[in-house]
Formats: structure tokens, sequence, C-alpha cells
């Protein structure tokens, strides 16, 4: 059910707006710059950054994705395994001294970035691995944060955030299930 609606189009618009303008700040620029999208609405977050970072630069970056296959608590199980699964990693770049910028939709316990680091430090060693999300939503396991945020939604346990996306979903949102 859901309980309250947090971000729209506009919103989300502004916030990753806001995120490529940091990512370009905390770099001083893009040259030595990936960004990888966990799949599925991390890619596409990490599509559109992208592109607001080409239209501020002037120029494209590096980019690649990242396919994680997820045993999460609040979907059926179909194994006692609830550590997420690398299944494919698409990143066309030499990652070795780099600045791997990892984006995703929700940061919640951590896991899922820790995977996606792993299966990144299997490429070769970046000089630096950094953290986009849209949505930190807490109650981490692991000591993992972002260094770029979206927004942050404090949440209960049992709540939910759904992320829905125009290129999945046919809408841009941010919302609160119970």
């Amino acid at each position: 059910m859901e309980k309250a609606n947090i971000l729209d189009e506009q919103a989300i618009n502004r916030a990753l707006t806001r995120i490529a303008h940091e990512i370009i700040e905390r770099n001083k620029g893009i040259e030595q710059c990936i960004l990888v999208g966990i799949k599925t609405r991390g890619a596409y977050l990490a599509n559109r950054l992208a592109a607001k970072i080409e239209k501020i630069e002037g120029k494209s970056i590096k980019s690649g994705e990242l396919d994680i296959t997820l045993y999460r608590d609040d979907l059926s199980m179909k194994t006692a395994n609830k550590e997420p699964l690398v299944q494919q990693v698409d990143i066309q770049h030499a990652v070795k001294d780099q600045k791997v910028i990892l984006v995703d939709d929700v940061l919640y316990t951590g896991r899922t970035v820790r995977a996606a680091m792993d299966a990144v430090m299997d490429l070769g060693r970046p000089a630096q691995i950094q953290l986009a999300v849209l949505i930190d939503r807490g109650h981490r396991e692991l000591p993992i944060r972002a260094d770029y945020v979206g927004k942050n939604i404090p949440t209960a346990s049992i709540e939910r955030i759904v992320v829905r996306l125009n290129e999945t979903d046919h809408e841009d949102s941010v919302t609160i299930h119970e």
C-alpha cells in the first residue's frame, strides 16, 4: 500500500542535475571517470547522469553497466542465499587508475554496492570507487556510504521504497509503501 509520494519527475530531474554537478566538481572534470550503472534502474540513472554531464562539460563520460541479481528480504526468495550475485559486467573501458562512480537507485543494506565493488575490483584496480544513489534509506548492514545522494529518506525496515522510471515503468516517481 502506497504511503507517500516522495519525488516526482521534476524532483528526480533536479536531484540528478545536482549530482551531475557534484561529480564534475569533486573530480575536477570527467577525464579519469567512468560511470557504472547497477541494472536495472541504476543503469538508467547512470545514462541520465551521463547525458547531463555531457551537456555541462561538452564531452561524453565513459560508462558501463553491472547486472546484479538480488535475493532480497522483500522479494520472494528462491534460494537461501541473500547475497547479491553479479550476473554480467558490461564495462568496455579499463578501470585501472580510473575513478569509478557506481550508480544505483536505492541504497539500503549496502550488499548490492559491495557486490558491485567486488565486480569492479575483479576488472582491475581503480584509483577510487565512488557511489551515487537517487535515494539513501538507511538501515546499513555494511559500512558503506554514498558520495552523492539525491535524497535521504529515513524509513522503517518494514517500509519499501519504490522507484519508478520512464524507461521501465512509464513514469518517474519515488514512493514509500507499507
